[in-house]
């Protein structure tokens, strides 16, 4: 099975996390269903579930090595996590803005090297988008949930059964349809132009139009759904599911790590980027 996750580190009856449940054959990638979660509770209980997958996830798995080095944080990955996530969020804040003020003008934040190629917000952002709360909240439940971190951590017990990468929604979304913007949390934001960049993004999926050479086949009533869904996480967690089902060609075709490419085992590594 794949999945394709999009992921919110307070999520609630109107922000859940959505999650795209599909099936891969040949070079069609069939949508099987759209879960949704408004706890972190009940989606960590869905990820214990013993059935394998693939699954690409919209949020950071790692941190910049040069703010790590700085902070004088464990440059193991499991270390690092295990102690940013000990802290509070005001802890991390805090933190992060004394780094973050003490650089020049225009080289306030750290990057990981991924962040270039993937167009990505920096994973230490606190804001717009808080990417880092995400992280925060996000690989506590991977970890507890006892999956494979592709590249980063391989817990015995699992046997690679399930297989968590990196994803982002939006390199996907520029290559098919550049910098318009096709999504918006603020309802006086879902305009008619926004709702028709869903159906042109869509499309493109459906054609196979992307460099990863994978074809989305959709119902209608799905389509419909997708392009209803004027927050665009639903159609978010549905591009994460594609960048996995590329993950999964390239497993399948002998890559050892799912397509990722030589990358620092602290930092992380975003697929298809």
């Amino acid at each position: 099975m794949l999945i394709g996750c999009d992921f919110s580190s307070s999520p609630s009856k109107r922000k859940p996390i959505v999650v795209a449940q599909g099936l891969i054959n040949g070079q069609r990638v069939q949508l099987q269903s759209l879960l949704r979660f408004d706890t972190l509770t009940a989606f960590s209980e869905w990820l214990q579930q013993p059935q394998a997958w693939v699954g690409g996830f919209d949020l950071p798995f790692g941190l910049p090595r040069e703010l790590v080095q700085t902070l004088n944080w464990p440059t193991d990955w499991l270390a690092c996590m295990q102690h940013f996530t000990s802290l509070s969020r005001e802890d991390i804040r805090h933190t992060f803005k004394a780094f973050c003020d003490a650089r020049p003008v225009g080289g306030k934040f750290a990057h990981r090297a991924t962040d270039g190629p993937a167009g990505s917000s920096p994973s230490m952002k606190w804001v717009n988008p808080p990417v880092a709360f995400m992280l925060h909240a996000g690989v506590p439940v991977l970890l507890q949930a006892g999956v494979t971190l592709a590249g980063l951590h391989a817990p015995k017990k699992d046997k690679g059964q399930r297989v968590a990468l990196e994803a982002y929604p939006g390199l996907l979304a520029r290559e098919l349809i550049g910098n318009t913007s096709y999504k918006s949390d603020d309802k006086a934001k879902q305009t008619p132009e926004r709702l028709i960049a869903r159906k042109q993004l869509l499309q493109a999926l459906e054609l196979g139009q992307t460099r990863l050479n994978v074809h989305l086949k959709l119902s209608h009533a799905q389509h419909d759904t997708l392009v209803a869904d004027a927050s665009g996480d639903s159609l978010d967690a549905v591009l994460c599911m594609v960048q996995a089902a590329w993950a999964w060609q390239q497993h399948q075709a002998g890559h050892a790590c799912y397509g990722l490419p030589a990358f620092d085992p602290l930092e992380g590594w975003i697929v298809t980027a």
